[in-house]
């Protein structure tokens, strides 16, 4: 299994910044091994955040995306313990949902 995003929410007024870095190798499928063979693409396909278990975020991404991807967002009505979790899927079915808790 991956290891776990680090997951960061700044609650500033009514809004929450929230930076997400992902674990991933993010293979484009396109880069040759030692042995001059096509390296199999393996990337986060899709990308979902809830704020207090409502969705507030969707995301398609595709092999162009670059290894340990870092994410920022904002997220509106926010406010200091509230909960945000961030999931991700990729194109061999692997998932991995963290949390944190906005400060």
């Amino acid at each position: 299994m991956a290891d776990p995003m680090r997951i960061r929410a700044q609650v500033a007024g009514d809004k929450a910044t929230v930076r997400v870095l992902m674990a991933h190798e993010m293979e484009s499928g396109q880069r040759k091994d030692a042995a001059g063979k096509l390296v199999p693409a393996w990337h986060i396909a899709e990308v979902t955040a809830t704020h207090n278990g409502k969705p507030v975020l969707t995301a398609e991404w595709g092999p162009a995306v670059s290894k340990n991807p870092f994410l920022q967002f904002v997220v509106k009505g926010a406010k200091a313990g509230d909960k945000i979790a961030v999931t991700w899927k990729d194109n061999k079915g692997d998932t991995r949902t963290d949390e944190a808790t906005a400060s």
